[in-house]
């Protein structure tokens, strides 16, 4: 007969032990719950003890290697929990960290005696006794009692319980550590604890497993700096349990002197939350309760089940935003200045405006002062009725709420969502200093940021965003010269008075590890200023474009730094050049064409190395994700399209699935009378300048892109064919380690040109930056066909190529069906080019010959004679100018 669940429950019932009074403590017991148990034992000798779950790794190799013999621990699986009478709790309690001794909690016949140092939680239990104190640890708060009570300890005990008190303050050095615990620790000492047993537990050697996912807690810190406090968030994946983690939290914010830290783990099927906090502003056990952890203020921890990393990650980012002092007022959150209009400008301008800026509301302001606004709707409805030449004065809305600087978040809160306004003017003394848009106030309450709200040229903006350090990681990944040079333009910016940010691919290649020193930065001031300015006191040349507000340092070496102007850019019509305005970092990042490349570094002193990340550029970097910052990118710049898959080719990227769709929009129209196919052009020659730039041409014409570089370019079969030849010919000729470099993206270019009309190709050619000096059309048939038929000496050969480029010969090379002229073309390269004659004009003038045509004559023969080893050595081409030219001496 099949057993039932009855059954089964009656037999392991049998199996159990009746124990009346239990005394337990939190999941995950380290020393100071283990400690604390001890002393409760003292104070309560009947009691068993029992742990409620697992115990910290370190706990468990001192239960083996010395101390299992001083407690008598029973398994929790053999207590009858509901024979139970009185539970004793020491160092937690939280119903939620005590397993199954939680279901005692509510039953009216048990006696609940604790002993805790953890500030209230949530899910407190109450007791019939409760001994509960602020200090540093809970086994100093059980000491105080048995030595008040006067109960002995042993040397061993002693131990156990001085390395509770240890642990829990860190050895005296967290700020939660109080008088008591020293006080505990003196007593204990007077008893016999052996401190070098307390050395040995504490010092702790870091395996390789754990060296490695202390290096991934590193890379992976962000820091936020939330109302003037830095909080460091670090996150790892590992697919084992590491029982040291906690440990390995305590030595990155040791070794990298953090005030904040949470520490986020994904490890088997949980995630694990460790935080720690040295400012007294930061309670880490606030946030720790609120995923169902504890702890102290200053030291936290909690077990997430069911939740991705994500999602614990952005309940993190919003509790921290929501605990952590919010800001005090509409200064701190406004964004400034403000892009408005003139109350005399036209409806036709404002729209111009709404669409450039891509904005729903523009403020109408008069020197400063604020008059009112209009609407996307207002405009729009105006110029469908004809009003559009029509000032914005006549319809503009004059009934507007402001706030002061000094306004609360409060009273800016109830104005926007009870006023439902779309954006509300920051006033001081009649003039407008900035604007908090219902955007910005939702980004402040919810502690996420969101897509940048286009209405403002941002220089301040109460957004939050991304920040962390990256001053460690451009020393790492950065030259020492670049990075001088990087702390060198922060503090010619600072003299100015400047923001400077490092950005492009530079910053992106940082996280890439891809070798990479185009130093680019953005001026929010004025750039050609700043890099006059630098030049001066660092002997640079400038080379400057007014009209887009750029500059290049040129330096002794040759090294160079782009210098920009933080701009905004709007386009007439679809693949049109840009027009360009001052803006700021915000707004410039924005106007770039994929998220990964909106990263930007802070170079000023004051905050040297912060990363600011808008739009998100992290994660998508992680993800290996490509994507645009808006559904217009590829219409204002088709030759996005042509860098979206060199990027998705060179890095290994995926294109977003949006980002594809917007792709196939933009391929379908007609760029090829714009001046955007020109710049085309050059975005081919960049692809073509890949290390294998062949899938991104297979990509390219996958979306019909190659004909708006030119219609005549055709990628079928054999032109695929052939460049794959020319990679194998390519990397062929790398081999033979030759002096002579060879421009690579030349090659594919006659490859992917192969059988274009000479004088196309010759345009083309001309139009993407390359001057051929070798035939093409019928020339290169014939030379083709002269290669085919030739039986002449080696001279001959040598004289028949030497005046083609190498790159033109390498593209014959791979076109070349025939092994023999294969064979030829190579006999040329390894052979034949490079030779040269012993022979010099010196030695003609001493033989008695005088300068002049006479030499070349001398000089081609004997070239030819060396190439067709007629000669070896310097007597020997001695010998042969007597013969075929005379002696000049016997003349005379």
């Amino acid at each position: 007969m099949p057993e039932t669940t009855k059954t089964r429950q009656q037999r392991k019932k049998k199996k159990q032990e009746v124990h009346t009074e239990v005394i337990t403590t939190h999941v995950n017991a380290d020393f100071d719950a283990l400690a604390s148990m001890l002393a409760a034992g003292k104070l309560y000798p009947e009691a068993s003890l029992a742990f409620p779950g697992s115990q910290e790794k370190n706990l468990r190799n001192f239960f083996l290697n010395s101390t299992f013999y001083l407690l008598n621990i029973t398994k929790v699986k053999k207590i009858d929990i509901d024979a139970i009478k009185r539970l004793i709790l020491v160092d937690t309690r939280q119903k939620g960290r005590i397993g199954d001794f939680a279901r005692l909690a509510d039953r009216e016949d048990v006696e609940i005696h604790i002993y805790d140092h953890h500030p209230a939680a949530s899910d407190d239990i109450h007791g019939q006794r409760e001994v509960i104190r602020k200090i540093g640890s809970n086994t100093a708060l059980m000491v105080d009692i048995i030595r008040k009570k006067r109960i002995p300890v042993s040397p061993e005990e002693a131990t156990v319980m001085c390395l509770g008190i240890h642990e829990d303050t860190g050895s005296f050095t967290f700020s939660s550590t109080t008088s008591e615990d020293y006080a505990a620790a003196a007593w204990l000492a007077a008893q016999g604890a052996d401190h070098n047993v307390i050395s040995d537990m504490l010092t702790r050697e870091l395996t390789t497993e754990n060296l490695w996912l202390l290096n991934d807690l590193i890379q992976s810190a962000t820091t936020r700096m939330i109302n003037g406090t830095e909080i460091v968030i670090s996150k790892v994946i590992t697919d084992e349990f590491v029982p040291d983690f906690a440990v390995l939290v305590h030595r990155f914010m040791e070794m990298e002197s953090l005030k904040v830290v949470f520490a986020l783990a994904q490890m088997e099927n949980r995630i694990f939350l460790v935080a720690r906090s040295r400012v007294d502003i930061v309670d880490v056990a606030e946030i720790a309760v609120t995923f169902g952890g504890g702890g102290h203020p200053e030291a936290a921890s909690a077990t997430i089940k069911d939740q991705t990393l994500i999602q614990v990650e952005r309940s993190l980012d919003a509790l921290l935003n929501n605990s952590i002092g919010k800001l005090k007022n509409a200064g701190d959150m406004m964004s400034s200045p403000v892009i408005g209009i003139r109350p005399a400008d036209s409806i036709d301008k404002a729209a111009d405006y709404m669409t450039r800026y891509n904005i729903n509301v523009l403020m109408v302001m008069d020197d400063d002062r604020l008059r009112g606004y209009v609407t996307r709707q207002i405009v729009e409805k105006a110029a469908y009725l004809g009003l559009g030449d029509r000032n914005v004065c006549d319809y503009m809305n004059i009934e507007f709420a402001t706030v002061h600087p000094d306004a609360t978040l409060k009273q800016i809160q109830d104005l926007i969502i009870r006023g439902r306004l779309r954006i509300l003017p920051v006033v001081e003394n009649k003039q407008v200093k900035g604007v908090i848009t219902r955007t910005d106030l939702l980004n402040i309450l919810v502690g996420n940021p969101l897509v940048p709200d286009a209405l403002l040229d941002s220089k301040k903006s109460g957004s939050m965003i991304r920040k962390r350090n990256l001053s460690g990681m451009l020393k790492e990944r950065l030259p020492k010269k670049v990075v001088a040079l990087l702390e060198k333009l922060g503090d010619v910016a600072d003299s100015l008075g400047y923001g400077i940010y490092l950005v492009g691919g530079l910053v992106r290649d940082i996280f890439l590890k891809f070798e990479n020193l185009d130093v680019d930065v953005v001026i929010e001031g004025n750039g050609i200023k700043f890099a006059r300015e630098f030049a001066k006191k660092h002997s640079a040349r400038v080379r400057s474009h007014q009209k887009f507000g750029t500059a290049v340092l040129i330096f002794k070496d040759g090294f160079k730094v782009d210098v920009v102007t933080a701009r905004i850019e709007y386009y007439k019509s679809p693949g049109a050049p840009p027009i360009v305005e001052t803006s700021s970092l915000k707004l410039d990042l924005y106007r770039r064409d994929f998220t990964m490349n909106t990263l930007a570094v802070s170079l000023n002193k004051r905050s040297f190395g912060t990363l600011l990340d808008y739009f998100g550029a992290q994660k998508d970097i992680k993800d290996k994700a490509l994507r645009v910052l808006h559904n217009l990118s590829f219409v204002e710049d088709p030759t996005r399209m042509f860098r979206a898959i060199r990027f998705e080719q060179r890095f290994g990227f995926t294109i977003g699935k949006l980002t594809l769709a917007l792709m196939k929009t933009a391929a379908k129209m007609d760029w090829t009378d714009s001046l955007a196919s020109r710049r085309i052009l050059g975005e081919l020659k960049l692809i073509l300048k890949e290390e294998n730039p062949i899938r991104a041409l297979v990509r390219l014409n996958e979306f019909k892109l190659l004909q708006f570089a030119s219609p005549h370019i055709n990628l079928n079969d054999a032109i695929k064919s052939l460049l794959e030849e020319i990679n194998e010919v390519i990397a062929w000729y790398h081999l033979l380690f030759l002096e002579e470099p060879i421009t690579e993206w030349k090659v594919y270019w006659y490859g992917l040109t192969s059988g274009i009309d000479t004088d196309i190709f010759k345009r083309l050619t001309h139009e993407i930056g390359a001057e051929c000096l070798s035939p093409r059309g019928m020339a290169e048939q014939q030379l083709m066909d002269s290669l085919f038929r030739f039986d002449g000496t080696d001279y001959a050969l040598f004289a028949m190529l030497r005046s083609h480029d190498t790159e033109m010969l390498l593209y014959l090379m791979a076109k070349a069906k025939n092994e023999r002229m294969k064979r030829l073309i190579s006999n040329f390269f390894t052979q034949l080019k490079g030779k040269t004659i012993r022979l010099n004009g010196d030695d003609l003038l001493k033989m008695g010959f005088t300068s002049g045509p006479i030499f070349k004559e001398i000089f081609e023969r004997l070239l030819e004679a060396r190439i067709n080893r007629l000669t070896l050595t310097k007597e020997d081409e001695i010998a042969l100018v007597k013969q075929e030219f005379g002696n000049p001496r016997s003349k005379r």
